[in-house]
């Protein structure tokens, strides 16, 4: 997986935006100002996706590639590391449940929004 195939991935989602709100390096994917991806876009080797606690700790045990949150909440985000043993199709499927997990937390009002 390269970055621009993240981005693609990450944009096409409803209400989804990017920036730079921590520095120049860490790019950030948010749904509806909630962030459930980020990745190092100068050093692009992992993702950080937000994910159910039970699952990220079964994640962790099952693949190399995944390993707690860096400089994230250790219970609620896995950092999985691009080209190792996760294939880009799980990867994305992950993402797709950080941004589901995201927005079941929205505001029903929030979640309407996003159909419209």
């Amino acid at each position: 997986m390269h970055l621009e195939e993240l981005r693609d991935f990450c944009l096409a989602q409803k209400g989804v935006t990017e920036g730079l709100p921590f520095d120049d390096n860490t790019l950030v994917f948010k749904v509806l100002d909630k962030m459930f991806a980020l990745a190092d876009i100068n050093d692009f080797e992992s993702i950080n996706v937000k994910c159910d606690p039970e699952q990220a700790i079964l994640l962790r045990e099952r693949y190399e590639a995944v390993t707690a949150g860096y400089h994230m909440s250790k219970k609620h985000w896995n950092t999985i590391k691009v080209n190792a043993d996760m294939s880009d199709k799980e990867i994305y499927e992950w993402l797709m449940h950080s941004y589901n997990l995201v927005v079941s937390k929205l505001t029903k009002k929030q979640q309407e929004e996003l159909k419209n």
